[in-house]
């Protein structure tokens, strides 16, 4: 992270699972993998508990949704002066779309006669 002024970077509150937050400044070329690995480097004093090993265990959820490494804040639509909200939290890999053969087994299954399970 750079010494950047709030006119000049996005303002990112990141909260934890624990509810604890802490606000960040970053550029809005930023990527999701940029902010992980910055803010595992500047890790709060007050969040030490929560403090994983590696910063690839981090992950950021944005809308529900994970955002993988390559997302910037610029692709989100936030432009240097703008404040944003995110989720941190601590997962060994991303969970994988389901496949279409998943998808079509899953509705073909059925308990009984009368309903299917989705």
């Amino acid at each position: 992270m750079d010494q950047l002024q709030s006119s000049e970077g996005v303002t990112v509150k990141l909260v934890l699972v624990s509810g604890k937050s802490a606000s960040f400044l970053f550029p809005s070329t930023s990527t999701a993998g940029e902010i992980t690995e910055a803010v595992h480097v500047a890790w709060p004093q007050e969040w030490e508990e929560e403090k994983v090993d590696n910063p690839t265990m981090l992950k950021l959820i944005y809308h529900g949704r994970f955002l993988h490494g390559s997302v910037s804040l610029q692709t989100l639509g936030y432009e240097p002066g703008h404040v944003t909200a995110m989720h941190l939290v601590t997962r060994e890999s991303l969970p994988q779309p389901d496949s279409k053969e998943k998808q079509s087994n899953r509705k073909q299954r059925r308990c009984c006669n009368c309903c299917s399970l989705s």
